[in-house]
């Protein structure tokens, strides 16, 4: 059996400006650049008091917290500040798998300073992250890697929650759906009409009724109701893309999906922030009432330096879809590709479709 940690830092952007500015300390802390489409990268535990929330637009969370600092961010110190903390990672285990700057994935099953549990790795590697940085980190233990993750969330900030084996029924039947992995807001909704609120009531249903409602990730939903993820750690997975999508509620004129676009750049532009690789490639995806996908692409050896240059990138590229004035589209996304460490290779900019 496995024994899995996931680390999460604990507010990792706006913990570090606080770290090295004394006079941030205790006090309502923003990162983002200030702007009608900037978007909070993190947010103190100062400022989520208020109810401020990473991705959520600034102006929203300057409404929320007028008296909130704002810091501009600095990516290149806080991914130096990653590198501190994976290094502290690489001391128990070689089999670690970042997910971001500030989470990470560890098979501790067995570790390399002879530590006799999982517990006393990850209670270890918070202490260490604490004496030698400064900084706090929260921690989930369990068999496996989606166990832990929910672990980790269960007592922070500054927390450790371990899942035993034994107890892996007693902690996931009273869950709601929601804090499954892939359940978003859709899928959520759709459980409920089926009148399946939590885990336990999901437990309820066939693999063969699940399949049918959700298709292929039925059999994913299935198994983690259960406690069931054999998806191993894997080390130096690197980011191959990431991207949103949004499904309108009624079909849209192309002229009309331009707010939806604006929103999923936002949210993207947040989500690449976590990256420690560059993104080479900007994405737009639609699809047609007909359920014809379309892509249009940009790719450039400069990656866009701001939301706004991605949200401009973005729109122009819808520029370039022409299947008519009358045509509908039922679905819009908005990605990134061709993620490459800094200082790769060079290429032309390229606009392709």
């Amino acid at each position: 059996m496995r024994k899995v940690v996931h680390i999460d830092m604990d507010a990792f952007y706006a913990s570090v400006e606080q770290r090295d500015n004394p006079d941030l300390r205790g006090k309502p802390v923003i990162v983002a650049w200030k702007g009608n489409r900037s978007v909070v990268c993190a947010a103190s535990y100062e400022a989520r008091a208020f109810g401020v929330r990473s991705a959520m637009p600034a102006k929203r969370a300057e409404r929320l917290c007028p008296d909130a600092i704002f810091i501009a961010p600095d990516f290149t110190r806080y991914r130096a500040v990653s590198g501190d903390v994976r290094e502290i990672f690489k001391r128990h285990t070689d089999l670690l798998e970042p997910l971001s700057l500030d989470e990470a994935y560890l098979d501790v099953t067995t570790n390399k300073t002879g530590l006799p549990t999982a517990t006393l790795v990850a209670r270890t590697i918070r202490g260490q992250i604490r004496r030698e940085l400064n900084l706090t980190a929260s921690a989930g233990v369990a068999p496996n890697k989606f166990l832990a993750k929910l672990a980790s969330d269960w007592k922070k900030p500054d927390g450790l929650f371990v899942i035993q084996p034994e107890d892996v029924d007693a902690f996931l039947l009273p869950l709601p759906v929601g804090r499954l992995p892939g359940v978003g807001k859709v899928n959520e909704e759709k459980l409920a009409k089926l009148g399946i609120k939590t885990v336990g009531e999901l437990r309820s249903l066939e693999l063969a009724r699940i399949e049918q409602e959700f298709g292929r990730y039925g059999v994913r939903l299935y198994e983690v109701a259960r406690g069931i993820d054999e998806n191993p750690v894997v080390p130096d997975r690197a980011t191959k893309s990431i991207s949103v999508e949004d499904t309108f509620q009624e079909d849209l004129l192309l002229a009309d999906t331009e707010p939806m676009i604006r929103r999923l750049a936002e949210k993207l532009w947040s989500a690449s922030r976590k990256e420690s690789r560059i993104p080479r490639t900007i994405v737009l995806k639609l699809k047609t009432r007909e359920f014809k996908i379309l892509t249009r692409s940009y790719t450039s050896d400069n990656p866009p330096s701001s939301c706004d240059e991605l949200t401009d990138i973005a729109l122009k590229l819808r520029d370039r879809v022409d299947l008519g004035r009358q045509q509908r589209f039922r679905l819009v996304g908005v990605g990134l590709s061709n993620f490459q460490d800094a200082g790769e290779s060079k290429s032309q900019p390229t606009l392709f479709e």
